[in-house]
């Protein structure tokens, strides 16, 4: 495993971003894992691998990484409260669907709640998200995994799960971006900080809205899986705690945490 402190790709890559720092690793169990071995850092700073041996999503779910995909974590000490450290999937998203539109349409990019970036309805990106400790060590993990150069099939896939698809498939030919890993991290770390000083300057209202315009779903059936019961209802918002609202003839519902499936 070899790691190099300074910044992604080779001579062409951009300048790497002011008051962040980075970690680049030839191959890893899974960056989250990486992240959780490190010590709390000073300043927010991405780690990247080229190669996952054990990469996972939510839940502990499997998550496929061959080469030529992107994963990446941005670990950095917990700066909200723990209750609001969850918004933070928020942000990610928010920040992944800008940096996705460089190579992609942005009318074709879509976000599911609570952690997906979708392509013309099939999945692209996952983000997950970890945050342990107390006081002046507590941390927080935002993990990220997209397909890039390939997408696993659709027949690995647990029964429900989404179509996936890989950026390179539906790439738009005139970027101004070379389609690369080092790339889609340079201008991911710019929307990321972007986004989270928006939050701090205007709420997490602000958030909300924008992750609200173009969510996969809204004010359509979905049926969402819980540990104990499986609902079924009109996706009606989000609200300010993050949580989804699921239109029942019970009444709303708030979703804190679950599986959701369109349609």
């Amino acid at each position: 495993m070899s790691a190099e402190p300074d910044a992604p790709g080779g001579d062409d890559a951009p300048p790497w971003p002011d008051g962040i720092d980075y970690v680049r690793l030839d191959t890893v169990d899974s960056t989250m894992d990486e992240a959780a071995r490190r010590p709390v850092p000073d300043r927010p700073t991405w780690i990247s691998a080229t190669l996952q041996t054990k990469a996972r999503g939510r839940s502990g779910k499997a998550w496929a990484m061959e080469t030529g995909n992107f994963a990446a974590t941005r670990l950095s000490a917990a700066d909200r409260p723990p209750s609001e450290l969850a918004l933070y999937s928020f942000i990610a998203a928010v920040a992944l669907r800008d940096t996705l539109s460089v190579w992609v349409p942005r009318d074709r990019l879509s976000l599911k709640w609570p952690n997906d970036v979708l392509i013309d309805g099939r999945k692209v990106a996952g983000i997950l998200l970890e945050s342990s400790g107390s006081g002046t060590a507590a941390r927080l993990a935002v993990g990220i995994g997209i397909n890039v150069a390939s997408a696993p099939p659709r027949d690995s896939l647990p029964e429900g799960a989404l179509e996936p698809v890989a950026l390179g498939e539906v790439a738009r030919t005139d970027a101004p971006m070379p389609l690369r890993p080092d790339w889609i991290l340079w201008h991911l770390s710019e929307d990321f900080e972007r986004w989270r000083r928006m939050w701090t300057e205007h709420g997490f209202d602000a958030i909300r809205r924008l992750w609200l315009h173009g969510a996969a779903g809204l004010g359509g059936p979905i049926r969402v899986r819980l540990p104990k019961e499986t609902l079924t209802g009109t996706f009606e918002t989000l609200d300010d705690d993050g949580c989804l609202v699921l239109g029942t003839p019970e009444g709303p519902r708030r979703i804190a945490a679950g599986d959701v499936f369109l349609g």
